[in-house]
């Protein structure tokens, strides 16, 4: 017995102190775990003192008094929760994961020793804001690393802290906290957070079921500083760790209790027998509760019960997917969760008004464009009816054929403009004149070069090819003769004249 490493007692309806056991004889023991019994008295430094011992559970018995002055090099991980233990914090807390929620602790004036960060709003009798509430509402995606906006008007703050084997976590403002206690026994990584990318069944916020937290034995959240009145308490659950077809690991069962004030509403809750044996399907239990000191408990227990090792080990105790508490009255204070869903909508008016105004950029885009379209098939309708149907090309094609309107391939220049050679796509060789604005020539003067030249056929003359219509500054395109000019022709040195 003196040689376990592991001892496990769990809600076994232990009564007597620890005192009455010589705990320097267990030597080798390394998780030790009397939570949910009846234990009273105060904590034995021997206990703590155990040079093996890593893992130590004794929350939610009657223990008393003040916590011994020192523990052992090994033992990190130490839960005291729900138990009368008073005095103020000892200095090896702030090496340890120390869990002392639901106790009658306070701070030591006289050392300066202030109370952790958030435990002062989760002891016994100081919750905060008693008397003097700040919020009417809240409610929480669990497991999830953003907010979401749920169906029913509440955004569920993100819940992506990491809760280890004995620990807390209070919000900033604060308006809610979430407490966790348990190891998963023989785990391979012992996460407390799950997630799947599966779409789910029965519910219109597939969002908050992507993530969920679990625990190996104890999971609450609290609701602080709430408006006293009735309240519904919605529990939002779906399993997807065991899959619909017929296989070992659909065997699974997740089996747990939920107190709601300290109230048993489940008992053997099983979220995949509430769905009508399927997974990824959405479970809503809604209860009505008084919040009677401006704090609510949610508390999720595992009794021991279900399967331990489906579809790995160490996957089993509690999931919760989302939580929420609402008013069933007139609050007089604001409600945390309709606060930050106007921040939504504020936000989401905001993207609407940007993608509306993205819109209408877009028509104006397109409607310009086609006018454009619609300004240059007049222009050519314009121009048949001067000289028919010439061959019109497009201004890529002749930017192509021309590298751009390179100077290497200038032609020449002048009062009319400057001419390019260029290669069509069919391989024939073109020269392409284009008309500044200097040349004054508008439509009427353009149309007539082509009509002149279209009419005028000799085999001393260039054809015309085309021309082109986009841009301000119309493109004549022209058979590209490789002989030279006439000027150059007659009037070059050493020519024959």
């Amino acid at each position: 017995m003196t040689s376990l490493n592991t001892l496990v007692l769990r809600n076994c309806r232990i009564s007597d102190t620890l005192l009455s056991v010589n705990f320097s004889k267990f030597t080798s023991l390394n998780l030790l775990d009397l939570s949910f019994n009846n234990i009273t008295g105060q904590v034995p430094q021997t206990l703590l003192n155990l040079n093996s011992l890593g893992f130590l559970f004794l929350g939610n018995n009657s223990l008393s008094g003040s916590l011994p002055s020192s523990v052992g090099s090994m033992l990190k991980n130490l839960d005291f929760s729900y138990n009368q233990l008073t005095g103020s914090v000892p200095s090896w807390a702030r090496n340890s994961q120390l869990n002392l929620v639901a106790n009658n602790f306070g701070a030591d004036i006289s050392s300066n020793s202030a109370l952790p960060t958030g435990l002062d709003c989760l002891q016994r009798n100081t919750p905060c804001f008693l008397g003097s509430p700040k919020s009417s509402s809240f409610a929480v995606d669990c497991g999830s690393d953003r907010p979401i906006s749920g169906s029913d008007n509440s955004l569920y703050e993100p819940d992506a802290v990491t809760l280890g084997a004995a620990s807390y976590y209070v919000t900033g403002e604060p308006t809610w906290g979430a407490s966790n206690v348990g190891r998963f026994m023989d785990a391979s990584n012992g996460s407390s957070i799950i997630y799947s990318s599966h779409q789910f069944l029965n519910t219109l916020d597939t969002e908050l079921f992507r993530n969920a937290r679990m625990s190996p034995s104890s999971l609450r959240y609290y609701g602080i500083g709430l408006e006293n009145g009735n309240y519904t308490v919605t529990l939002q659950f779906a399993e997807f760790a065991f899959p619909d077809a017929q296989s070992w690991k659909s065997r699974g069962r997740r089996v747990f209790d939920i107190y709601v004030q300290g109230e048993r509403k489940e008992q053997n809750f099983d979220i995949r027998k509430v769905a009508g044996g399927k997974s990824y399907t959405a479970v809503r239990k809604q209860y009505t509760v008084p919040v009677t000191k401006n704090f609510l408990e949610i508390h999720l227990f595992w009794a021991g019960k279900g399967t331990c090792c489906i579809p790995d080990q160490g996957y089993y105790g509690p999931a919760i997917s989302a939580l929420s508490a609402t008013p069933n009255f007139t609050p007089t204070v604001r409600s945390a969760a309709a606060k930050k869903s106007k921040t939504g909508v504020i936000a989401g008016v905001v993207v609407g008004v940007a993608v509306l105004g993205f819109v209408v950029l877009a028509g104006i885009f397109l409607w310009r464009r086609r006018q454009k379209r619609r300004k240059l098939s007049l222009e050519q309708e314009e121009l048949y009816s001067i000289v028919g149907r010439p061959n019109v090309l497009s201004y890529g094609e002749l930017r192509s054929a021309t590298d751009n309107f390179s100077p290497n391939n200038l032609l020449g220049q002048g009062g009319y403009g400057s001419v390019y050679k260029g290669k069509l796509t069919d391989g024939r060789f073109v020269a392409v004149k284009q008309l500044s604005e200097a040349s004054h020539q508008g439509k009427k003067e353009f149309a007539t070069e082509i009509e002149t030249i279209s009419r005028v056929q000799h085999r001393n003359l260039v054809k015309l090819y085309g021309c082109c219509l986009e841009g301000n500054k119309p493109l004549l395109v022209y058979e590209c003769l490789e002989n030279g000019s006439l000027d150059h022709a007659l009037f070059a040195k050493g020519s024959q004249a």
